[in-house]
């Protein structure tokens, strides 16, 4: 058995799952100029996996660099649950997470994401199959066996073999499940869900401090997350918090507050892959009584606009290498988030949007160095 997360440091400080945000390109900056103590992919669907939906294998794509690294998936059919952790496993990965807090109306009222919050039973069942699913490729199962078609089967091992050089993971070990969840559907009613989350043993669960109904609005309530942290702390598993971590004064706040054993950071990376290098200072303040004057102890360095272009433009070549030039528009998001505070941030962002290339991006920050900087 290999669960990576009782190896971690704490508190751990990781890197939060998000839809269309932390793909390959995204998680290779952070591992470069972080690192997070854990990657997580963006959440990746099971029965279109198990359909034999082959882009979106590149959900699972990573470098060894991002390692420890875990695979979130999300999905209704524990069926399939089953078959693709066992994928999981052939790729090597290092846990797999399941998607139980995507508020998002297609994915919730299909019953997944957050709809298992209502389902308490089926989520449970999909907690069960994963396990199985893990434990029976560590006994020999391949993926051959599992109905995929031979081009999704190739394109596993195509993915093994540009990533470590052997097409197949060699190392059949049992890797940890976890899970991550919201603290309701439509009310507070994290104290009885965590309940039976636990029932299945999972090694983490993350839990973010909003219900389904609130969506992102309004501010994650992070006694709610003490609340579960005080029961989940009575067992093996481990408890993440999630929500409104954007500084590292608040990361300090938060985790003191709830008492839980890390955090993950969403959104307060979003164009600030630098934020993880406070981590080992964070560990150490976290380590000693609080004080009144420790936030101001946290001397953030500022990231200069030649510093966050050059990340950008390194960002955006990394995406057209790994996704391909024709799927540049959704790289395009990222660029606001780099240039926030900057001189005439919003004109640029706006030409930014517009870019088709990392080479037109190229001579756009070229242009704005000659006419805003210099």
């Amino acid at each position: 058995m290999k669960n990576f997360w009782k190896q971690l440091s704490q508190p751990i400080i990781a890197l939060s799952p998000m839809d269309g945000v932390t793909d390959a390109p995204f998680r290779l900056m952070t591992s470069r100029y972080g690192p997070p103590d854990v990657h997580f992919t963006e959440f990746t669907n099971v029965e279109g996996l198990t359909r034999n939906a082959m882009m979106m294998l590149d959900d699972f794509l990573y470098s060894e660099g991002e390692r420890p690294i875990v695979a979130q998936i999300y999905g209704s059919e524990p069926e399939s649950f089953y078959k693709i952790a066992i994928v999981a496993c052939e790729l090597g990965f290092d846990g797999i997470d399941i998607n139980m807090g995507c508020p998002a109306k297609k994915v919730a009222a299909r019953g997944c994401g957050a709809g298992l919050i209502r389902t308490p039973d089926l989520a449970k069942e999909i907690m069960r199959q994963v396990k199985r699913g893990i434990e029976d490729w560590s006994n020999g199962r391949s993926i051959t066996e599992l109905g995929f078609k031979q081009k999704m089967i190739c394109r596993i091992r195509e993915m093994n073999q540009l990533r470590s050089g052997k097409e197949e993971n060699p190392e059949r070990k049992i890797i940890p499940m976890s899970v991550k969840t919201r603290i309701g559907y439509e009310q507070v009613t994290i104290k009885d869900w965590v309940q039976h989350l636990l029932e299945a043993e999972p090694a983490v669960i993350s839990i973010h401090g909003r219900t389904l109904k609130q969506m992102y609005t309004g501010s994650a309530d992070w006694e709610a997350i003490a609340d579960a942290a005080e029961i989940i702390k009575k067992t093996s598993t481990l408890v993440l918090g999630n929500g409104d971590l954007n500084t590292p004064e608040e990361v300090v706040k938060k985790i003191r507050l709830s008492g839980v054993h890390g955090v993950l950071i969403g959104r307060g990376c979003m164009g600030n892959p630098w934020i993880f290098n406070y981590k080992n200072l964070l560990k150490e303040i976290l380590k000693s009584p609080p004080l009144q004057s420790e936030a101001s102890s946290i001397e953030q360095e500022t990231i200069s606009a030649e510093e966050r272009f050059k990340v950008l433009l390194e960002h955006a070549r990394a995406f057209e290498e790994i996704k391909g030039e024709h799927r540049f528009s959704a790289m395009r998001k990222h660029f606001g988030w780099y240039c926030k505070g900057m001189p005439k941030a919003a004109e640029l962002r706006n030409r930014m949007c517009q870019t088709k290339s990392s080479h037109e991006v190229e001579l756009l920050i070229e242009d704005y160095r000659e006419s805003v900087l210099l």
